[in-house]
């Protein structure tokens, strides 16, 4: 079995002065980042691997939710992933999960709600339901699904292949 962690960067700053790609996050976002990481140590979301995005709000989303987890393995950072659609998040996926059991993956949005929709098959029960119903809504800033799979290696990801056993938004979860 695999796990997929799909984690949408925390909050950013606007700052017409900087490129997209050198933008921080803002307040909000330095808050969100720990608690979705103390959020994933009580679920025991805890990945073997880390792929992140080259921009500078991924990377500071990572580096805020790392020490929050029991192990925290080094992350890799990809220019392929920054505003990576969901087919690109996929292929790097497949190409780069190697043997990790648990592969967080920390990029943007639209390609990450495309790929988490995309990869999560059909609900098999009414919580399933209602993460794909909260996702299909929105995918905020922060927000993360976790999707399963009946796999042994990454590249058997295709479309539908998995289940959505957990969406959750940085709101949602108590300080």
């Amino acid at each position: 079995m695999k796990r997929l962690l799909l984690l949408r960067h925390a909050k950013s700053l606007r700052d017409e002065s900087l490129s997209d790609k050198a933008r921080p996050l803002n307040a909000r976002g330095r808050t969100d980042a720990p608690k979705m990481g103390r959020y994933m140590r009580a679920k025991g979301y805890l990945p073997d691997r880390i792929l992140c995005s080259s921009a500078k709000r991924t990377a500071e989303t990572w580096k805020l939710l790392a020490p929050e987890l029991a192990t925290a393995p080094q992350a890799k950072f990809l220019d392929a992933l920054y505003l990576a659609s969901a087919g690109t998040i996929m292929r790097v996926i497949r190409e780069e999960g190697n043997d990790a059991s648990a592969l967080l993956v920390v990029a943007h949005n639209p390609g990450l709600e495309d790929a988490a929709r995309s990869l999560a098959g059909n609900p098999s029960s009414a919580e399933q339901r209602e993460f794909l119903d909260h996702l299909e809504s929105k995918f905020p800033t922060g927000a993360l699904a976790v999707v399963q799979f009946e796999i042994e290696m990454w590249t058997e990801i295709a479309e539908g292949s998995g289940r959505l056993v957990d969406f959750v938004r940085p709101k949602h979860i108590p300080s």
